[in-house]
């Protein structure tokens, strides 16, 4: 006879997520996270520590954990012990009314802080350490000045969120708990939120104001799970990107190629990240890319480029590439086209007649009014490459082979042919031969590989190509042998650029 086995799985490893943009973490990552933190913190009775956008209140659940084992020899009565940790220990900032009453009832074990049943004593009131203070945007010219939300998408009535998340909608974050100095601010920060762009779709990077706004508090360690998108790319985030590849106080960095790894069934282009920030020590970073349960460590500063090279064996090769001296220091993306190249928005709706116009691949060659047509950079009467916009839509898992450009999803104008924004000029030129050649310098692995190490989403723009030597006259037809031996790309190298490019 079998011997049945209950499975009684954590509840906070089983909840659905809000969405994409507002994601439970699973209790493991939690203490993955915290296992980055110093052990000491555990048996100090006198250490404080805020999750400034508690959803679940895992962070404080699993913190709370610790400091019950930690302390017992400080504190040996287990009630003592549990009330000094809930009242002089654990804080939260929740992100809407409904993740508070679910953070007390993970932390506190009621929805109430003084409730009945709550296992910590001395609260006089319902929300304890753990709050959630509705509170509105502020609005400047249709967006707010805090979050840059769209004041169309946001300004709603009592019976909707607000989604303006107290701890970014202050100039004095340090109010919020009295001026109270943390040795540790923890958090999964929301993502995105709309900004009214696009006919609505479009959405603007948020987690990092949580992150600014939690150093500002110069707590002794900070860490947050993240979108790795800020690593290259991402709207309006090239002052942050500036700002953590030069803090130096960075100095542990864990990125998941694949979100999904740590967020079951969560689809995040570019994947997601983790990082320790030590306010009291400066170095460089150790640096552990994970895929599938596998890790690469590296340690080394972050700024050795203008964006962060996620692989560490990627490094020598772009070291390589970056030194070459081909045209001058010329790269390619001083050579690619701004987006909209002719003036010609995505959604014109094609003429009967006019300039030949290349629009999006389904609908192929049309026209555009003349008058609609505009010429910049004098490269209507060339031989074009037209590269799309999106040419890897649908992939977010970058640690599977990525294919970014091929016989199917390029086109070569003619002169006096022109494009929408579906497509970026790739390289304008007096004839077809020099196109063709350009295109087969495109089309090798080892150019791809360094574009992709810029890459974090399905979108390409004229700054991903920054690592990609312009080598200023094509004539020849290019291969990966033949730039591997002009380069000195390694066997080694190359095995790695072959795995990750299609």
């Amino acid at each position: 006879m079998k011997t049945q086995t209950n499975y009684n799985p954590d509840v906070l490893s089983c909840l659905a997520n809000l969405s994409n943009d507002e994601v439970f973490t699973p209790p493991s990552l939690v203490n993955q996270m915290l296992d980055t933190l110093p052990s000491e913190l555990w048996k100090d009775k006198d250490a404080k520590f805020l999750d400034p956008v508690s959803k679940s209140g895992v962070f404080l659940r699993e913190i709370a954990r610790r400091l019950v084992d930690g302390l017992e020899d400080e504190i040996p009565d287990l009630q003592e012990r549990i009330d000094h940790i809930y009242k002089n220990q654990l804080y939260g900032i929740c992100i809407t009314e409904l993740t508070a009453l679910l953070s007390r009832r993970s932390v506190y074990c009621s929805k109430t802080a003084n409730g009945k049943y709550a296992i910590g004593r001395g609260f006089k009131d319902e929300q304890g350490n753990i709050i959630f203070n509705r509170t509105q945007h502020k609005w400047e010219g249709g967006k707010c000045v805090y979050c840059n939300a769209s004041q169309t998408e946001y300004d709603r009535g009592d019976l909707l969120e607000t989604h303006a998340y107290e701890f970014i909608h202050t100039d004095e974050p340090v109010k919020l708990f009295n001026n109270m100095k943390w040795d540790v601010i923890v958090g999964n920060p929301p993502y995105q939120l709309s900004d009214g762009g696009g006919s609505g779709t479009s959405a603007r990077p948020i987690y990092q104001l949580f992150v600014n706004q939690a150093k500002k508090l110069q707590p002794r360690f900070l860490t947050m799970i993240i979108p790795s998108r800020w690593f290259a790319g991402g709207k309006g985030l090239q002052d942050f990107r500036a700002e953590m590849l030069n803090d130096d106080r960075v100095r542990k960095l864990v990125d998941f190629e694949n979100a999904s790894d740590v967020f079951p069934g969560v689809d995040i282009a570019g994947g997601v990240c983790y990082f320790l920030w030590n306010r009291d020590s400066r170095g460089s970073c150790e640096v552990v890319t994970t895929h599938e349960g596998e890790q690469v460590v590296t340690n080394r500063p972050l700024n050795e480029f203008d964006t962060f090279i996620r692989h560490g064996q990627a490094i020598s090769i772009v070291r390589k590439a970056t030194r070459i001296k081909e045209n001058g220091d010329k790269k390619l993306n001083e050579v690619i086209s701004v987006r909209r190249p002719f003036g010609i928005a995505s959604n014109y709706i094609p003429t009967r007649k006019g300039v030949p116009c290349y629009f999006t691949q389904k609908i192929g060659l049309k026209f555009a009014k003349e008058s609609d047509v505009t010429d910049e950079n004098n490269l209507l009467s060339k031989w074009k490459l037209l590269i799309p916009f999106a040419p890897i839509a649908g992939q977010t898992d970058f640690s599977k082979p990525v294919g970014f450009y091929y016989d199917g999803n390029v086109r070569i104008a003619k002169p006096g042919e022109c494009c929408s924004e579906s497509w970026l000029v790739a390289g304008a030129f007096s004839t077809k031969a020099e196109v063709l050649s350009f295109k087969s310098y495109l089309f090798t692995k080892i150019v791809r590989f360094l574009l992709l190490q810029t890459v974090m989403s399905q979108n390409v723009t004229r700054q991903n190509f920054c690592y990609i030597p312009d080598l200023g006259k094509y004539k020849d037809e290019y291969t990966d042998e033949f730039l591997a031996q002009r380069w000195g790309i390694t066997k080694d190298e190359w095995a790695f650029i072959d795995s990750k490019i299609k």
